[in-house]
């Protein structure tokens, strides 16, 4: 049986390549934007949410004199139904999990007031303000999804504060380690040019932890229902900002290019007979399990690519279009789809038009060769820099594209401060699994729950 395969394909290419800004690559950027973009209204009430499971008020487990109770297993239960639909019916699994993720929580934001790192409210709100920025939402308009949803906004502030100070504090305890020296950099680069012509892998992981061997059973069912989820159309970097433990989890378990020999052997046995685009089946890694999902692969030292900068301003329609019979304000929509295509100037022009708009302006750096359908690819790839598209019509919207910038360049060429990020980056999440470990071991942690064991 292959240890792979492919998400389900769901959509017409063209009307995905138009109508969604997350066909393009985007910049690196805080998982929990992603987690506000799904936030859809309420299928649930909070009634009903407090009708669900009996008494939401009950202790459930008790950390270092911390409870952690039934209701905010459920509030982070429906909330991950909502953004990422993997939790809603995941069965005794699923909270299993996500009681194991509350405990990790506890622990961090005990850590963090142990060592007095200090995340404010400044702090949460300038990340709320990004999500609403990135997802074109109104000021206050995550708070108000929540709401609607039924579901308290400190779930989400307390993902924040605990995920922000976490790596504050992770640096903060590198100390000088943080500082990579040329020495080391160059060791590197000297490595990277000695791999020149292997293969190289662009992959996003989720890592979920077997704390306990008596619970790698109980485990292994959770991440095999991930899988099949993740299959199913489930955005992955939602999934990893939600459940994953590694420190690829702020990115939704993005990693950068990396040659065979830098994975776990049995991670990149998978990775060798992958396709891209497949989701593996768990991996037995030290410590837990992995789920790789692989993006794309590329021979090192080679990667020639046209890399652009874009923007666009999507003008949505009342309800779908009726092409013989369109309304009043779709034909307004349109006519001012077709002035802006006429009249805009520079990409400026093109983000003053785009306020308000339910996506983003910038899609962040869009590589040519990734643009799908061919017919859209070829017509960026001609734009004239500054110059907008005619508008292309979908049934829920009018789409205009501006090319701020166009260049081509070597994307394998790793450069010294590549070689830093990576670097460092991989002496954080040796130090955050060391440090969890160690919390874990010293803690004293008591479960109130018949539905779960203890955690770790």
């Amino acid at each position: 049986m292959n240890h792979w395969a492919k998400p389900l394909a769901t959509g017409n290419k063209l009307q995905e390549a138009v109508m969604s800004p997350m066909t393009f690559s985007r910049k690196p950027f805080l998982a929990l934007v992603l987690l506000a973009a799904l936030l859809l209204p309420a299928t649930t009430t909070p009634a009903q949410a407090q009708s669900a499971g009996g008494s939401v008020n009950s202790i459930v487990a008790v950390v270092n004199g911390d409870v952690v109770t039934r209701s905010e297993i459920e509030s982070r239960r429906r909330l991950l139904a909502l953004s990422a639909g993997v939790a809603g019916d995941a069965g005794a699994q699923g909270g299993d999990q996500i009681l194991r993720l509350l405990i990790d929580e506890r622990l961090r934001i005990q850590e963090l007031s142990r060592r007095r790192i200090l995340v404010t409210d400044q702090d949460i709100a300038g990340s709320v303000a990004n999500i609403e920025s990135r997802n074109g939402l109104p000021p206050g308009g995550v708070v108000q999804n929540l709401r609607r949803a039924g579901i308290e906004p400190r779930v989400l502030y307390d993902q924040i504060r605990a995920q922000i100070g976490w790596a504050r504090l992770l640096r903060g305890m590198l100390g000088d380690q943080a500082n990579i020296s040329d020495v080391e950099v160059n060791e590197f680069l000297a490595a990277q040019r000695a791999r020149l012509g292997e293969p190289e892998f662009l992959v996003s992981e989720i890592f979920i932890p077997v704390e306990n061997p008596g619970q790698e059973a109980q485990v292994r069912r959770f991440v095999t229902d991930v899988i099949q989820r993740l299959r199913q159309g489930v955005p992955f970097p939602m999934v990893a900002a939600q459940f994953s433990q590694s420190q690829t989890a702020i990115q939704g378990g993005a990693m950068d290019w990396m040659t065979a020999d830098r994975f776990d052997p049995e991670v990149a046995n998978i990775l060798r007979q992958m396709p891209e685009g497949a989701i593996s089946n768990p991996i037995r890694v030290p410590g837990g399990f992995e789920i790789v999902l692989l993006r794309d692969r590329r021979v090192s030292g080679r990667d020639m690519a046209t890399i652009m900068t874009m923007r666009q301003v999507f003008l949505p329609f009342e309800g779908q279009v009726n092409p013989q019979a369109p309304t009043a304000q779709q034909l307004a929509q349109l006519q001012r789809a077709q002035t802006l295509s006429d009249q805009a100037r520079g990409c400026e022009a093109m983000d003053a038009a785009a306020r308000g708009s339910p996506r983003p302006a910038d899609p962040g750096p869009v590589r040519l060769d990734n643009i799908n359908p061919p017919e859209l690819r070829e017509l960026l790839g001609s734009l004239p820099i500054g110059r907008a598209t005619q508008p292309i019509i979908s049934v829920d919207g009018a789409l205009i594209f501006m090319v701020c910038a166009r260049e081509t360049r070597n994307l394998a060429e790793a450069n010294p401060q590549q070689a830093r990020d990576i670097l460092l980056r991989d002496r954080v999440e040796l130090l955050s699994r060391q440090l969890q470990r160690d919390l874990r071991r010293r803690a004293q942690i008591e479960i109130r729950t018949n539905s779960a064991t203890r955690p770790g």
